[in-house]
């Protein structure tokens, strides 16, 4: 809650808000007011879930940014100041910085937490590296997603009722990935770890969502911070690709070979700790990470355009039917989800009122080319259940392509009506997201059901 004490530095943020709105447009009256209006109410809700004023107030101009195109900018430029409150304010001994140090702890704590889950199963006798890796491949986001859900529970203040809710799915993710007797080299087995972290995903997202995952804006801030942590993991672990090959070199510089310690314990750990770390940063700095993803998507959008139609050009040209070994198949699968992820951040990063410009023609040509790729794997995956049967691959590859065949037609149609003139681009943006629990329930039917109707194999 903010305090009387509060109110007054607050205040005098709130009036730089309203005076640069002022002074950048002419904008007065019950105008400013009702932009006033929904930011104290905004900072209300964030300040009773337990964030401090500053941050309250930063979050609260962002989310107004969907509202007002001025208080997107005010929002970036007062970012800045926020950073470098961020990192004096603990040595100032302010609120903030006391927030800003009991996060650290509980982020720490919660790295150690699954960091230490990984090595638990040792106990057990299950050795990481020891012919025991199938069982920590389906345990995988079972170390880690658990612990992150329960940072943003704490962040956001959640119910002790909806956390409740939050841990049955992980528990029964527990009892599935490991009451199945999948036998060696088992495919269902296979699918269960590549499934279950998209699963669980939707569950964190709740609970980064605060429980309220139908609220407004909610489920692409998700998004935002999926693509953002993503980001921040790979370069968390190029730094720990780093420490660990100076650690070996230094050891066998003393010849004793450390290949115990970093596969044993900074690799596994390592891996597990970044991504609760990872959370956090983005969470602490988002206002500077926050251009990345859509800095990225301007990049790539074009590199894989011309990828994709590259591929459909020589294989027009040559004949070549597409191979249908797994390791295909998943490559062609997270070619197209990227696809997806790129249209997800051009919306995220979009102006929704904004006139169609070369940029979202770019975006139509880059969908209709991984509709015709996706159309085409369908086409070769049809034919090979056709000739040699049913598998979990086939099968699981069908599906997934299916999931993606709708969104990405879909998609393309909302895209050509926008151009056109004759739709918004709000339906495209809110078509994204309401698809994305498809892809949750889709690999939840996977672990559960897969394992069963083809016997284990």
């Amino acid at each position: 809650m903010t305090t009387s004490a509060d109110r007054a530095p607050l205040d005098e943020q709130i009036a730089q808000w309203r005076l640069y709105l002022r002074r950048r447009r002419a904008i007065h009256g019950p105008d400013v007011e009702e932009l006033e209006g929904h930011l104290r109410d905004q900072m209300a809700v964030l300040t009773e879930a337990g964030l401090a004023g500053d941050e309250a107030f930063l979050i609260a101009v962002k989310r107004m940014g969907s509202l007002d195109a001025l208080s997107r900018e005010f929002a970036r430029e007062y970012s800045e100041r926020l950073w470098k409150q961020l990192v004096i304010a603990p040595e100032a001994g302010g609120e903030l910085g006391k927030s800003t140090r009991t996060e650290t702890l509980v982020v720490l704590s919660l790295a150690v937490a699954a960091a230490v889950a990984i090595k638990a199963p040792a106990l057990f006798g299950l050795q990481l590296g020891g012919g025991d890796e199938p069982f920590y491949a389906r345990n995988a986001s079972l170390f880690v997603l658990p612990p992150l859900a329960a940072y943003f529970a704490w962040k956001r203040g959640v119910a002790v009722v909806t956390c409740a809710w939050l841990v049955l799915p992980f528990a029964a993710a527990a009892v599935v990935a490991n009451i199945f007797p999948f036998g060696t080299g088992s495919d269902t087995e296979a699918l269960t770890a590549l499934h279950l972290p998209i699963a669980l995903w939707l569950v964190v997202g709740v609970a980064y969502v605060g429980g309220g995952w139908f609220a407004s804006g909610g489920r692409m801030d998700f998004v935002r911070f999926s693509g953002e942590l993503f980001i921040y993991y790979v370069l968390i672990a190029l730094g720990g690709g780093v420490l660990t090959a100076f650690t070996m070199m230094m050891f066998n510089a003393i010849d004793i070979n450390a290949a115990w310690l970093a596969e044993g314990w900074l690799i596994p750990c390592g891996a597990m700790g970044a991504v609760i770390v990872g959370s956090w940063l983005v969470e602490a700095k988002q206002s500077v990470v926050e251009n990345m993803a859509p800095v990225l998507t301007r990049l790539f959008t074009p590199l894989f355009t011309v990828v994709l139609l590259a591929f459909l050009g020589t294989m027009a040209w040559t004949g070549s039917p597409i191979n249908l070994k797994r390791e295909v198949l998943i490559a062609f699968d997270l070619l197209l989800v990227l696809v997806v992820g790129l249209v997800l951040y051009a919306a995220s990063a979009r102006d929704p009122q904004a006139p169609p410009d070369f940029f979202d023609r770019l975006q139509l040509l880059l969908v209709v080319s991984a509709l015709v790729v996706d159309a085409l794997a369908l086409a070769a995956i049809v034919a090979r259940i056709s000739e040699f049967g049913f598998t979990p691959n086939r099968v699981a590859a069908l599906g997934e392509n299916l999931i993606l065949l709708v969104n990405l037609t879909w998609s393309a149609w909302l895209y050509a009506r926008f151009l056109r003139g004759r739709g918004s681009f709000a339906v495209l943006e809110q078509w994204q997201i309401a698809y994305l629990p498809v892809y949750s329930v889709w690999a939840a039917f996977v672990v559960v059901f897969f394992p069963l109707v083809f016997d284990y194999r």
